[in-house]
């Protein structure tokens, strides 16, 4: 029996550990040929011997299992990188059909604290990184099309984050990237669909090197079971999302961890206020939402922290 992704190669950014690395690994394993993405350079391990970095030891990982993979040391922030990447896909397995941006950083801080470098940093590595790539891979699809005469299989997962749904005090850069990679993808997904590309976002929870502080008071599990905060949570929907199976989800929002998958629905209208006159005037305003916000619980905002709470079984 054919493996849902027999046959298709697929690109996963920051794939050196982590979530990333989890994600690469189940996309192998149910048949893609991947292209592994880590930023930086070839590492030493704990004797000072060189070893081959983060990006290629995953890439062994999976051709020691039977997979096809090869690594790419490179910054996806970097337009000219980006685009390398997704010609090492294609140079190398004739044809991409697969793109997972997961690659990222943390620079935590409140915002009347933070640096100009540190928003900057943030919104290059999330955003910008989303949409080198993006750009890119939309291109190869097209031609693709053009030259086919019809639809073809291009697949982009996106990683947007709870702290863009819920909001996140101590990370206005964090959560402000993630919302603009919400805004992306759903932009790419009305763009592409034309040509039979699918876009949508994740919003995994999972614990990495990147968020052991931000998870550092859930304490994994005892017992021996797999930490609900495991990133093989996530891994199995990022399979389903890049396979033909998912071909009618577009332009989707998906919470994901433990076990659980929850479905964001859009943003509906609460209320809606015309003028009795031409204009609004500063006192009619007054009038009408004035009273109406005091009647809306003070701390409610257009921030979802209830999904905060989601988890499995509940």
């Amino acid at each position: 029996m054919a493996q849902p992704l027999e046959g298709l190669t697929a690109i996963v950014t920051g794939a050196g550990r982590g979530l990333g690395r989890a994600e690469a690994l189940e996309l192998a394993r149910l048949g893609a040929r991947v292209v592994v993405n880590d930023y930086g350079q070839s590492g030493r391990d704990g004797s000072g011997a060189a070893s081959a970095g983060p990006a290629e030891d995953v890439a062994a990982e999976i051709r020691a299992a039977g997979g096809q993979a090869v690594a790419h040391v490179g910054d996806v922030a970097d337009h000219q990188q980006a685009g390398g990447l997704v010609q090492l896909a294609i140079d190398t397995y004739g044809r991409l059909d697969i793109l997972v941006n997961n690659a990222g950083i943390l620079r935590d801080r409140m915002v009347f604290s933070m640096t100009e470098d540190e928003w900057d940093t943030v919104i290059r590595v999330h955003l910008k990184g989303h949409f080198n790539t993006t750009r890119f891979a939309a291109a190869h699809w097209r031609e693709r099309s053009k030259a086919a005469g019809g639809l073809v299989h291009g697949r982009i997962i996106n990683t947007s984050s709870e702290a863009f749904l819920a909001g996140s005090a101590g990370q206005p850069n964090y959560a402000a990237a993630k919302g603009g990679i919400v805004g992306l993808t759903t932009s790419t997904a009305l763009a592409l669909a034309k040509y039979g590309v699918t876009a949508n976002a994740i919003c995994p929870r999972a614990r990495t090197r990147m968020t052991e502080d931000v998870f550092a008071g859930f304490g994994e599990p005892a017992d021996g079971r797999l930490d609900p905060l495991a990133p093989e949570h996530v891994a199995p929907l990022v399979g389903y999302l890049a396979a033909p199976a998912a071909a009618r989800v577009n332009g989707q929002l998906l919470v994901v961890h433990g076990g659980m998958v929850a479905i964001a629905e859009r943003p509906r209208i609460a209320a809606k206020f015309d003028t009795a006159k031409e204009l609004f005037t500063f006192e009619e305003l007054d009038e009408l939402l004035t009273p109406y916000y005091a009647q809306r619980p003070p701390h409610e905002t257009f921030a979802a922290g209830e999904v905060l709470a989601l988890k499995h079984g509940s």
